[in-house]
């Protein structure tokens, strides 16, 4: 990353790590938009806030969860819009194989802060 969305970014990513190793729903929650689109690991579309703790408070209860982002791109597409696109590695202390994923973020500024308005989660296999 090397441009004036990387910090909004890296911090945004640094939240977001911190609340999924203690798959803590109410701080994870808070890092999105109200009217956030949510498409993680299983094939439901989550809405908003209330939606996105939903699907943290359905996650399998991991003793040490962590997530790893890397190979992160940021771009800034308006004053008020950041894309974000990412692997992150997912290690779950043995509970489960590690997996990675692509992740895509839009992150908006809402109420004088930054928001994650769109998150989607994908297989890196190839499909086609």
């Amino acid at each position: 990353m090397s441009n004036e969305a990387d910090p909004i970014v890296s911090a945004i990513i640094a939240k977001w790590c911190a609340g999924f190793a203690t798959l803590d729903a109410a701080a994870l929650s808070s890092l999105y938009a109200k009217n956030a689109f949510f498409l993680g690991s299983n094939p439901k579309l989550y809405r908003g806030r209330d939606g996105i703790a939903d699907y943290v408070n359905g996650l399998p209860r991991w003793r040490k969860p962590s997530a790893v982002f890397s190979e992160v791109n940021a771009a800034q597409a308006s004053p008020d819009l950041i894309n974000m696109a990412a692997i992150v590695s997912f290690d779950l202390a043995g509970e489960r194989p590690e997996f990675s994923v692509k992740m895509s973020w839009v992150i908006l500024r809402e109420d004088d802060d930054w928001k994650i308005v769109n998150h989607h989660a994908s297989s890196r296999a190839p499909l086609i």
